[in-house]
């Protein structure tokens, strides 16, 4: 069975698991149910629609050959529980199709990674590469031949002008705006509203209008 006809299990139940459970309804891809371990302890049956199949163990009973997954663990600017749930999952042979929300615009022959989740709004251009794992959020704007790496947010509302590069595991805030052809190194984060002018070195973060470094 191929990636795009496999069933798909959501793992997690917060805020963006939520949005993600309603990019599949809107998309029409069947979801089997939802993973969670707060869900599975309380003894929930059903959350949003979804049949609740327990904790992370269901999955011992949905092998990689009958599921696929999508993460419902958002990126926040630190913290890297997401990519560590994306990487563990993926050992085990499960696959993270790309989705992307009917409203949204992603130029034919833009490169999406595994697990990319494009979210209601959101624009990606022409000759732009999307890396694994990574969250273009809702009304996000990636203009042309950008170059995003694995695991990086670009939360809602931000815009990267063109042939902007944006190194793993990076985080670029609501809002933010990225000049064309700047640099984003790895595990940066751009602050909400930021207007960056400069490149920003790895593990930097940079807030507010003045651009002040921390």
């Amino acid at each position: 069975m191929s990636t795009a006809t496999r069933p798909l299990v959501l793992l997690g139940a917060g805020g963006h698991a939520r949005v993600l459970a309603a990019l599949a309804r809107a998309v029409g891809h069947p979801v089997l149910g939802v993973c969670d371990p707060t869900l599975a302890a309380d003894a929930v049956s059903r959350w949003e629609g979804l049949d609740v199949l327990g904790d992370d163990g269901a999955l011992d009973r949905l092998p990689p050959n009958r599921a696929a997954l999508m993460l419902g663990i958002g990126q926040l600017a630190t913290g890297t529980l997401r990519e560590r749930l994306y990487a563990a999952w993926r050992a085990r042979g499960y696959d993270f199709p790309a989705l992307i929300h009917p409203t949204a615009w992603v130029a034919p022959g833009v490169v999406l990674g595994d697990g990319v989740q494009v979210m209601a709004g959101a624009v990606i251009q022409p000759g732009c590469e999307i890396g694994a794992n990574s969250i273009v959020n809702t009304r996000a704007g990636v203009d042309h031949d950008c170059r995003i790496g694995r695991d990086v947010h670009v939360a809602p509302g931000a815009t990267l002008c063109g042939t902007v590069t944006v190194e793993d595991g990076a985080f670029i805030g609501a809002g933010a705006t990225v000049i064309q052809g700047l640099r984003i190194g790895a595990r940066a984060v751009v602050g909400a509203g930021v207007t960056l002018v400069r490149d920003l070195t790895p593990a930097t973060t940079v807030l507010g209008a003045a651009n002040r470094l921390r």
